[in-house]
C-alpha cells in the first residue's frame, strides 16, 4: 500500500528525506546545520523540514547503524515519535556514547525515519486479564 507522505523545506540547506535502497524501510534524514557532539553528551539536530503524515500514521525516528558502529552515535529517544498532528520541524537528538567528540556536518545522514500505522484502541478497565504461559513473568523469565 502506498501513502503521500507531503515535506516542506523550510531552510535553504535542507534536503528531502532519501530512501536509499527501493524498499528500504527508513528515509535518511540530513542535518541542516554543523555541530560538535561531545563525548558523552547529546545535542538536538535540526533537520529543516517539517511533514504532514498520512492519516492513520506516525513517523518513528531511529538511529542510523553506521553512525552507531563507526562514532557510538545514536538517537537518544530512540524511537522517537512524530505524531501525525505535529507540524514543526523535525528534530533529531543525538547523543554520543564514545569517548571522543564527534563533528555533525550540513547534509551529513543523521538518522532515518520509518512511516507505521497507527492501532487506535478502546481502553477497557478489568479486574481480570487472560492467562498465559508466561504470566506477570518479566526481564529474562525465560532463561534465555
Amino acid at each position: 500500500m502506498e501513502y503521500n507522505l507531503k515535506v516542506r523545506l523550510i531552510h535553504e540547506d535542507a534536503k528531502l528525506p532519501y530512501q536509499a535502497n527501493e524498499g528500504d524501510a527508513g528515509l535518511d534524514l540530513f542535518s541542516i546545520e554543523e555541530k560538535i557532539i561531545k563525548a558523552g553528551e547529546a545535542e538536538l539536530i535540526r533537520t529543516g523540514i517539517q511533514i504532514e503524515l498520512p492519516k492513520g500514521t506516525e513517523a518513528q525516528v531511529r538511529p542510523r547503524s553506521g553512525l552507531a558502529l563507526k562514532h557510538a552515535i545514536t538517537v537518544l529517544n530512540s524511537p522517537g515519535t512524530i505524531d501525525e498532528g505535529y507540524r514543526g520541524e523535525i528534530k533529531v537528538i543525538l547523543i554520543n556514547h564514545g569517548k571522543e567528540d564527534v563533528k555533525i556536518e550540513k547534509q551529513m545522514r543523521i538518522a532515518q525515519m520509518v512511516i507505521a500505522p497507527v492501532l487506535h484502541v478502546h481502553l477497557e478497565q478489568t479486574d481480570v486479564l487472560s492467562h498465559t504461559d508466561r504470566g506477570n513473568g518479566g526481564f529474562g523469565s525465560s532463561g534465555k
